[in-house]
C-alpha cells in the first residue's frame, strides 16, 4: 500500500497523536543580513512532538540554487550526532556560502532510511529558502527534483496569522488529491549544541495536521503563529522501491512564520 494511503488509513482507525517523521534543513533564520557561510542542520526527527530522531546515512546530494545557478555542498557535509528530548541520532551538517543579494533554495535528497516498524524506505527530497537583502530572484520557480512544492507565498517571511500555498509537482507535473502532512518545529535546534531545545508547544490531539492539494495540486494552510512550518507529500515521487522494499519518496517543504511588531 502507497505510504500515503496508509498513514490516512491509520490515522481513522487509531485515536492516539500519529507521529510525523520530518527531514529538516534547518539554521534559525533564513533571511540573511551579510555575505558568509551560513550554517545548515540537516536532521531526521519528529520535531512537533520534540520526540524520536532517527539515524540519517550521508546525503546524496544537496545543492542551493542561485539566480539559474546550481551551487554543489556536498562537499561541506560533515557528520554530526544530534542530541533529541528521547535519543541521540546520526545527522550532518552543510555550509551555504552567501554572497549577492537574492534566494538562495537549498534542496537535500537523503539517503532512504529503513523505518522497521512500517518495513519500508523513506526518502524526503526537501526545500528551504534563504535569502540576502530582501530581493527576490526565483523562490517561486520549480528546481526539476523528482518531487518537490513551489511556494505560491515567500516562503522566508510568511506572515503569522495569514495563508501559506504552494503547488505539489511530481517528475514536473501537479500532484491531485495528496494528503499534506503539516509539522511545526516546537524546540528549535541550538547550533552550538546539536540538541533540541525547550518545546513551545505539545503534539497535537488527533494525530496529524493534513491538507488536501486541489486539482491544480495546490494547497493552502493558515500559518496560526511564528516559527517554522513544514510540509510533507508522502510517497509523491516517481520511484516506489529501493533495495526490493517499498520506498516512499516524499516532497518536503520548510517556511518560516513571523509575528507582525
Amino acid at each position: 500500500m502507497n505510504r500515503l494511503f496508509a498513514a490516512a488509513a491509520l490515522t481513522t482507525l487509531i485515536a492516539a497523536p500519529a507521529s510525523a517523521h520530518f527531514q529538516l534543513v534547518y539554521t534559525p533564520d533564513p533571511n540573511i543580513e551579510r555575505p558568509g557561510d551560513v550554517p545548515l542542520k540537516l536532521i531526521f526527527w519528529h520535531p512537533m512532538e520534540n520526540g524520536h530522531a532517527m539515524d540519517m546515512g550521508a546525503p546524496e546530494d544537496i545543492f542551493a540554487m542561485f539566480k539559474g545557478e546550481k551551487i554543489d555542498l556536498t562537499g561541506s557535509l560533515t557528520a554530526m550526532t544530534f542530541k533529541g528530548a528521547d535519543n541521540e541520532a546520526a545527522a550532518y551538517e552543510a555550509t551555504l556560502p552567501v554572497k549577492r543579494n537574492g534566494d538562495y533554495i537549498v534542496a537535500l535528497t537523503p539517503a532512504p532510511y529503513y523505518e522497521g516498524s512500517e518495513d519500508i524506505y523513506i526518502q524526503q527530497i526537501t526545500k528551504t529558502f534563504f535569502n540576502k537583502g530582501g530581493i527576490p530572484t526565483g523562490w517561486d520557480e520549480p528546481l526539476g527534483l523528482p518531487t518537490e512544492f513551489v511556494p505560491l507565498n515567500k516562503p522566508n517571511n510568511v506572515i503569522a496569522g495569514s495563508t501559506f500555498s504552494a503547488q505539489l509537482l511530481s517528475e514536473g507535473a501537479p500532484v491531485a488529491g495528496a494528503e499534506i502532512e503539516i509539522e511545526y518545529i516546537a524546540a528549535e535546534p541550538d547550533m552550538e549544541t546539536n540538541a533540541a531545545g525547550e518545546a513551545t508547544v505539545g503534539a497535537m490531539p488527533g494525530g496529524a495536521l493534513v491538507a488536501i492539494t486541489d486539482e491544480n495540486g495546490v494547497f493552502t494552510f493558515g500559518v496560526p503563529r511564528a516559527g517554522h512550518w513544514g510540509f510533507a507529500a508522502l510517497g509523491s515521487g516517481p520511484d516506489t522501491e529501493h533495495e526490493g522494499k517499498e520506498l516512499s519518496q516524499d516532497a518536503v517543504i520548510w517556511i518560516k512564520a513571523y509575528d507582525l511588531e
